[in-house]
């Protein structure tokens, strides 16, 4: 186990969550930021990228487990991106549908976000979202994030317009 919140643990992802991660990722509706579902090859491919930043980076998005039953809800996690001309640790999360609006989603992220600054010593984390994604721009601001940028990112052959949110490590 990576690390736990009060109803969540969170752990590296592995082949046995591929079921959970197919029904994230080939989900429209989820993956309305990413330009829709992924198909059979994409859920494979996102699971390698995963383990490879496991391996390389010593982090990625893991998977987020509900304690109280042992299921796979979500993924969520902190993974380097190139944000505003600069390499950053960013936080991200993705969650089945189903267990939307419960707060899952700020709580695993602000275990991730803290974990940044205790465990990896980031001066800031960042999070990037689409400007269409409402849900996930408040989660950011949950956070305690703002906006610092705006900026463009093309994937799967569309331009799509994004907010970098940011937040600061907290002064001792």
């Amino acid at each position: 186990m990576l690390f736990t919140t009060s109803r969540l643990d969170l752990r590296e992802l592995t082949a046995d969550d591929l079921p959970a991660l197919r029904a994230i990722l080939q989900d429209p509706e989820t993956m309305t930021a990413y330009e829709g579902a992924f198909d059979e090859q994409m859920v494979q491919a996102w699971l390698s990228r995963m383990r490879e930043r496991y391996r390389d980076d010593g982090f990625g998005l893991w998977a987020v487990v509900l304690r109280e039953s042992g299921e796979m809800i979500g993924q969520c996690g902190l993974t380097r991106q190139h944000i505003l001309g600069e390499d950053v640790i960013e936080v991200g999360y993705l969650f089945n549908r189903e267990h939307w609006r419960r707060g899952y989603a700020t709580e695993a992220a602000a275990g991730c976000r803290d974990h940044a600054f205790t465990a990896l010593g980031a001066d800031r984390v960042w999070a990037q979202v689409r400007d269409t994604n409402i849900a996930s721009m408040n989660v950011a601001i949950r956070l305690g994030m703002t906006v610092r940028g705006r900026f463009i990112k093309h994937y799967r052959g569309v331009d799509m317009p994004h907010l970098a949110f940011a937040i600061d490590r907290p002064a001792e």
